[in-house]
């Protein structure tokens, strides 16, 4: 398919509810939501929404868990032309804060329980409409809005649209609003396609949220396969296999150390008899590769991506062990060297990615001009990230280049969790590296220098931090050091601090190592 046929996925919406109403689009703990169902209320949403004078172009904050009702939000959004600014639903104080204030949104919509999280974050929203998912006083109710039979027919925003601003965590600032156009996520579905070999008649388990990418990409994956997503509310490793069998599921997804968590569980009846054909993700360890297979009796299919670059930029459908694949077709990669040179073949580089229309990269991070023209140089996107071509030409990631961590399936910036460890009362410095994990890519270590004559308690910091920090950014481990070796310009030496953990209080210590996610 040429890149001039590929359009936005509002139409293969639309076209899809046409032949097929009654055609379900996913299960949500077993409960049918067909194509017609869905798009009633997604219309009515969006016929609501404008109503309400919210123009297209506009941004509305959802804050939102996976449910029937989410889904219905996200496609009523597009189908207005309204801007999505999906918001980790675990993000809470300055992270919160930063992101619902640098959106600038005229909505915002969130589940009834979680109105509290952003009240308390303390975020400047002025006058800005509040929608509820859910029983709460004095607020628009989003269901009574979905379930409205307000009529939609106005023309569905053009391809090259924004569609959403998804933010990344930052590497040596804030998070940065990813522009995600309407094109985009239509690209991400196919590579989705491409990546699990997805044919029609397929069950896709999905536990993912729908705030981030992985989870994200899938919604557009029923209106070009003829596929149903069995979405559940949450990932667990000890009713994960019984719920691929219940469901019928042919696929799963992994990202973070989810292959080696269902790994290291004892061995079961099940593990051989739930029909999974294709395990599609990130992140898969060499070592784990193999027996994953063999043990559950499956193919694992890897990739590798950003949501800079329409979510997935290679993919591994040669069963080659370790490397992450060839570009999907509307992509080509590169490797440079420091000096802007094309290394060769078993040589490390950048990776840089490459669309010879550019249609199926991101335009830029919303209200970041500086961070735009790091990413984006010469129409191509620097990753930021290290990889090497083996002899046929296949990509094989090396990890970051920049001051981040890979934790259970989430990037964590070092610049977020160090501003927010500095505000503690008890803690002159700090500096947060990446360490071996025994599940997923990397662990979480936190280094503190105290204030001169105050004492840092490990645990009472960790319960400190667990109250401003997303679940997944809060570090695992915390050493204490007197002091750090410094740059002549007063930056701590990253690269001389200790990967080794035995100097550190751990976090997971008393609770147990084993099958644990996040």
């Amino acid at each position: 398919r040429g890149m001039s046929e590929i359009g936005g996925f509002i139409e293969l919406f639309a076209a899809a509810r046409r032949a097929a109403p009654n055609r379900v689009f996913a299960r949500f703990e077993g409960v049918p939501v067909t194509f017609a169902e869905l798009g009633r209320r997604a219309d009515a949403l969006a016929g609501a929404l404008r109503g309400r004078d919210i123009p297209r172009g506009a941004r509305a904050a959802v804050m939102m868990r996976n449910s029937p009702a989410a889904i219905a939000t996200i496609f009523g959004l597009g189908e207005a032309g309204i801007v999505w600014v999906p918001v980790n639903v675990q993000q809470r104080g300055e992270g919160l804060r930063y992101v619902l204030e640098h959106c600038q949104p005229s909505l915002v919509i969130a589940d009834a329980d979680l109105v509290s999280t952003i009240a308390a974050c303390g975020a400047e929203l002025g006058g800005v409409p509040r929608i509820v998912f859910g029983e709460a006083a004095g607020a628009t109710s989003l269901e009574r809005l979905l379930d409205s039979g307000e009529p939609f027919l106005d023309a569905p925003p053009a391809p090259e649209d924004c569609f959403a601003i998804c933010y990344t965590s930052g590497t040596t600032g804030p998070p940065k609003g990813v522009m995600l156009s309407h094109r985009m996520l239509r690209f991400a579905g196919e590579a989705v396609a491409l990546v699990s070999a997805a044919r029609d008649g397929d069950v896709f388990l999905m536990w993912e949220p729908l705030y981030h990418i992985g989870g994200m990409q899938l919604l557009v994956l029923p209106l070009i396969r003829k596929v149903v997503l069995a979405m559940v509310d949450r990932f667990s490793a000890g009713r994960f296999w019984q719920q691929a069998r219940h469901y019928g599921a042919t696929h799963i997804h992994y990202l973070g150390g989810i292959l080696q968590i269902l790994l290291k569980r004892p061995p079961d009846p099940l593990d051989r008899s739930h029909g999974v054909r294709i395990a599609w993700g990130g992140g898969c360890p060499s070592d784990v590769w193999r027996p994953f297979e063999e043990r559950f009796g499956l193919v694992i299919r890897e990739c590798y991506g950003m949501t800079e670059a329409s979510s997935i930029t290679t993919f591994n459908d040669s069963g080659t062990l370790g490397v992450v694949g060839r570009p999907v077709p509307w992509f080509e990669v590169e490797l440079l060297d420091p000096s802007g040179r094309v290394v060769a073949a078993r040589e490390r580089g950048e990776i840089v990615v490459r669309a010879p229309h550019e249609k199926a990269l991101f335009s830029g991070y919303f209200r970041n001009p500086e961070a735009t023209a790091k990413a984006l140089r010469g129409g191509a996107l620097h990753s930021g990230d290290l990889g090497m071509l083996d002899a046929e030409g296949n990509l094989v990631f090396l990890g970051r280049l920049t001051d981040s961590v890979r934790c259970r399936g989430e990037n964590v910036s070092a610049w977020e969790v160090e501003r927010v460890a500095a505000t503690h009362p008890g803690v002159e410095d700090c500096a947060m590296i990446g360490v071996a994990a025994e599940i997923g890519e990397q662990e979480i270590k936190l280094v503190v220098q105290p204030r001169a004559g105050a004492t840092v308690d490990p645990a009472a910091l960790s319960s400190w931090l667990g109250e401003r920090l997303a679940p997944y950014q809060n570090p695992r481990y915390i050493a204490i050091v007197d002091s750090f070796e410094r740059t002549p310009s007063q930056r701590i030496m990253k690269h001389k601090l200790s990967d080794d953990t035995v100097d550190s209080w751990d976090r997971l210590a008393r609770r147990g190592r084993a099958n644990r996610l996040g």
